[in-house]
């Protein structure tokens, strides 16, 4: 690592010293400010350069710029910054002359829908690692029945598969907590991150917009968050919105497993403050695929809010109460239509946010929260002479809390605008039920972070991190651990460095280095028997350590007319990885394959290709591939389990304004870099189609027709955690949604 940060510096050294002035020896110079057209506030580190040169510099932390040694004659002096209107200047200089220009630039804004403000808390713009946002209508057309199925495919993304309802995206072949799935950016309180067979409590038609970051995000959100952060965010609390009403209406059907969903949303507002109301309901029966139908793998789920939002100028906020009910099965005991596996889950939430300006050094800031309550069975039945008899063989309870306080300061010195915060969340967790395989849990995790930017020239900033969490871990006894009493204490630290540098208008580069820490979870340290939903015998190792993890990505992006590319490339080194591995052996009383928990030092590095090619003005290609390779090698060379194989993707779509017509295919290799005991699956080929209209009238109407896996190709997802291994992935599906904004 020592070595990777040592290039790194002299890589960015040479790009800080590469010349942003040019040496004509005239004496003649310019200095001045920027200011601001609306309030005459002097603007820091915003591009001022001399048109048709490569003379330039970035005003300082006072708005106040110098140019030296400028070539005799006529110029034309340009600022141009994100956020404002481009502003220039003309003037003519003689050699041992200096004038001073001071130049207005009028605020604009910035366009929040093309920054990912998961990645910056500051929405400077400038990115260190690759993110990427979904609204309107590309959300519209992945919507599916949960976030793992819509997000999968996307570059560096895959699916983690039990049906569909309890599919979770993994990152860069990282599930779990190393990734972080959020809900307007505070943790959710769900158990999603802790088994193949718990879902994320929230309809993917309820989201507004997602944002992904591939990489640590600054790990503003937990020490733990190397592979990446969802954010999924809604609009239950209200922050734009006209006067009057307005809402919108879902409907989407599929064929593939009979599926019906519906969504609405009613927001009523006037200029001071807004009320809104949504629900959606979602229900399907089993998958059908190619070989047959999957038994188990309906669904039947609810989710409703109520929210308050205001704005009292310098104040912006609101609350939102939330509820959520899922009731879906599980694809166990397939061979006996008498007998299954039902998991339901009840989520009750409230939500709060608010901003604020002041005046000062501090001068924006931001608070939220999110405080619910979860519980969850997992139901055991059999069909005896038309009566149905059940088990809970497992049962959750879950109250937690998440906190953020985030406080932006001015720009000063060196500096540009930064943040620091502080994050409290905390969860207790009790656990029952005839098969309890583990006790419960009770967590509390206190952590300060800063968050900051240093420009270096108009052309080179870089971005520091640092975290520091203090976490408390116990144990809670219940009927199968009643005399558990174990506990843990840990002071993490964690950090990213980063750089973004922009060479030429087209090209951008950015990269980042980051540590992460990671406290074993209450499964990892303790479990031990058969958990039903997830159809394994699991077993704890209540000695494994800290996982801490080291981290480089970098990335590459051109953006030249009609050629959009970026490639991505990246490696995690962790010690002590906390790994989920199958044994050769089965638990003889439940018939369950048996895993274990064990840490070793482990590597994933990989890359990732996404682009786009706009071969006329209305049809465009795009392109893409992701790759990751996975090994353990401090207690042998083999591959790490759950690693999904290579990937390329590429799509083509005409858009003729009033709809669209397109195609995408999505073909994996082979994998067969598998850890012992787990069975390689084959390639696979999938072909598509979608197709689009849109509608003016009362309200703005779209219509999509999309059709899935076309060929009705049988395959088999190699991160399915279908433990019967010949009902492949869901076969040929048809989807149509409508959907009204009014």
């Amino acid at each position: 690592m020592r070595t990777i940060i040592t290039v790194f510096t002299a890589f960015a050294v040479s790009l800080i010293s590469y010349g942003a002035t040019e040496d004509y020896n005239t004496d003649a110079n310019v200095f001045g400010h920027v200011v601001s057209a609306e309030d005459g506030e002097h603007i820091p580190f915003i591009n001022v350069l001399i048109e048709g040169t490569r003379i330039g510099t970035i005003t300082d932390a006072s708005g106040h710029y110098m140019l030296t040694n400028l070539p005799e004659g006529r110029h034309t002096l340009v600022v141009k910054g994100m956020g404002y209107e481009p502003a220039s200047v003309e003037f003519e200089i003689s050699a041992n002359q200096t004038l001073e220009i001071d130049i207005e630039v009028h605020y604009t804004g910035i366009d929040l829908e093309e920054i990912v403000i998961t990645a910056s808390p500051t929405a400077s713009g400038f990115r260190y690692q690759p993110d990427m946002a979904y609204i309107g209508e590309t959300l519209q057309k992945r919507s599916e029945v949960s976030f793992g199925e819509m997000l999968n495919h996307s570059p560096g993304i895959a699916m983690r598969s039990l049906g569909s309802s309890p599919a979770r995206p993994v990152i860069r072949g990282m599930d779990g907590d190393r990734i972080l799935v959020l809900e307007n950016g505070e943790r959710m309180g769900d158990i999603s991150e802790t088994s193949a067979d718990h879902s994320i409590a929230l309809d993917p038609l309820v989201a507004s917009r997602i944002e992904v970051v591939r990489g640590p995000a600054s790990l503003l959100y937990g020490s733990s968050a190397l592979g990446g952060v969802i954010n999924l965010m809604t609009t239950d609390i209200p922050d734009r919105w006209d006067a009057g009403s307005s809402g919108v209406v879902s409907l989407q059907g599929a064929t593939m497993n009979r599926m019906g969903a519906g969504f609405g949303r009613y927001t009523w507002g006037n200029d001071d403050y807004a009320f809104t109301g949504r629900i959606a309901h979602r229900q399907s029966s089993d998958i059908r695929t190619p070989d047959g139908i999957l038994p188990g793998t309906s669904m039947n789920n609810y989710d409703g809010a109520l929210g308050f939002g205001f704005d009292r100028g310098g104040i912006l906020g609101g609350l939102s109460v939330s509820a959520a009910n899922q009731v879906f099965e599980i694809p166990e005991n397939i061979d006996d239509p008498d007998e299954g596996v039902e998991v339901r889950m009840q989520r009750q939430a409230l939500q709060g946010r608010m901003n604020f300006v002041n005046e000062g050094f501090m001068d924006r800031g931001q608070v939220r929260f999110n405080a619910s309550r979860m519980f969850q069975q997992e139901i055991e039945y059999e069909w005896e002479d038309g009566v149905i008899d059940e088990d809970v063989e497992l049962e959750y309870e879950k109250y937690a809390f998440s906190s953020t306080l985030t406080l932006q300061h001015k720009p000063f010195e060196f500096f540009d605008r930064g943040a620091v915060g502080v994050n409290l969340h905390g969860h207790r967790m009790d656990v029952g039920g005839d098969e309890a395989y583990t006790p419960g849990e009770m967590r509390f995790n206190l952590g300060v972070f800063t968050f900051q930017e240093i420009p270096l020239s108009s052309k080179m900033r870089l971005q520091a991190g640092l975290r520091i969490d203090y976490q408390h871990t116990g144990a809670i006894s219940n009927e199968l651990f009643p005399d558990i009493s174990a506990k843990r204490n840990a002071l993490n630290y964690t950090g990213s460095i980063g750089f973004n540098h922009r060479p030429v208008e087209e090209l951008e580069i950015g990269g980042q280095f980051a540590r992460s820490h990671r406290n074993p979870s209450v499964e990892e340290l303790y479990a031990d028997g058969p958990h039903l939903g997830a159809g394994v015998y699991e077993i704890g190792n209540s000695n494994i350590k800290d996982e801490v993890g080291q981290g480089a990505d970098l990335f590459i992006r051109w953006n030249d007319g009609p050629f959009d590319i970026e490639l991505a490339g990246f490696v995690n080194y962790f010690r002590n990885y906390i790994i989920f591995e199958p044994t050769d052996d089965v638990d003889p009383a439940s018939g369950f394959p048996v895993f274990r928990y064990l840490g070793d030092e482990a590597r994933l590095m990989g890359f990732e290709l996404s682009g786009s090619v706009r071969l006329l003005d209305n049809l465009e290609l795009g392109i893409g591939a992701d790759y990751v390779d996975g090994r353990r090698f401090a207690n042998g060379t083999e591959y790490l389990p759950f690693i999904p194989p290579f990937r390329f993707m590429t799509d083509m779509e005409y858009d003729f304004g009033r709809g669209w017509i397109g195609a995408r295919m999505v073909s994996a290799a082979r994998q067969g870099r598998v850890a012992p005991e787990e069975e390689a699956t084959d390639g696979y080929t999938l072909l598509g189609f979608t197709a689009g209209y849109r509608l003016t009238g009362p309200g703005r109407h779209i219509i999509i027709l999309r059709v899935d896996n076309i060929l009705d190709q049988s395959y088999r997802d190699h991160l399915s955690r279908v433990a019967e291994r010949n009902f492949p992935m869901p076969g040929r599906n048809f989807t149509l949604a409508y959907r009204l904004f009014f």
